[in-house]
């Protein structure tokens, strides 16, 4: 039996990387996607749940019960956010899924995309998205999962056929290659970090925080 997985952000550039690389990967026969709007992608193995926030999500919702892990890729930007708004936006939007998923499905796997830094967060002088997002790690670990991972991607290449690319991505997609070979541990692409995030599901590895050269590494498995 594959793995049935939960994937968040599937409208975004990541979330949607890893969700073709599930589609498409034979470790997983069931996909559900939460999202705001659709997604745009059709196929035998994935299913759609559109609401219009997390925070509509209840404790106990029989939809979400019956998954092996859950990939948590949304997200949003710092850029012109307040300390508050970005806490609400990044630490409670997270713990208020997770939790509702580690009771109704304790000892699943959950992946957490916080992304190069973080671990800046636990310094005084650390950046306020830092701090938000390494807290969020910390009280992550505290909930009855499995195993928790926390993904520090930096510069991801897109896979072809996304549909929901950053636009900044489609101005700076010509440094991956240059990038690759200058700063490789600052490179990998949205295939390998989903395939990473399959392996972490599969084999539980002990490392827990994941940076760019254990995603190439689990991916590579």
């Amino acid at each position: 039996m594959g793995l049935k997985v939960i994937i968040t952000g599937t409208t975004g550039m990541v979330g949607e990387g890893v969700l073709l690389e599930c589609l498409e990967n034979p470790a997983i026969d069931a996909v559900l996607s939460i999202s705001r709007r659709p997604t745009g992608h059709t196929h035998p193995k994935l299913t759609e749940l559109h609401i219009p926030e997390f925070w509509d999500l209840k404790e106990g919702d029989g939809r979400l019960r019956g998954y092996d892990a859950c990939f948590f890729c949304a997200g949003v930007s710092s850029v012109g956010k307040n300390e508050a708004e970005f806490t609400r936006l990044t630490y409670d939007l997270t713990l208020h899924l997770a939790g509702i998923l580690a009771r109704l499905q304790p000892g699943m796997v959950f992946t957490y995309v916080s992304g190069r830094g973080t671990d800046a967060g636990d310094r005084a002088n650390g950046a306020m998205w830092a701090k938000v997002k390494r807290r969020t790690e910390k009280d992550l670990e505290a909930l009855p999962f499995g195993a928790v991972y926390h993904f520090r991607p930096a510069f991801m290449k897109a896979t072809k056929g996304q549909l929901h690319v950053l636009k900044a991505y489609t101005y700076f997609a010509w440094l991956y290659p240059v990038m690759k070979v200058i700063t490789p541990g600052w490179t990998c692409t949205l295939t390998e970090v989903g395939k990473a995030m399959i392996r972490c599901a599969l084999d539980r590895p002990a490392r827990r925080i994941i940076e760019v050269s254990d995603i190439k590494e689990l991916a590579a498995q």
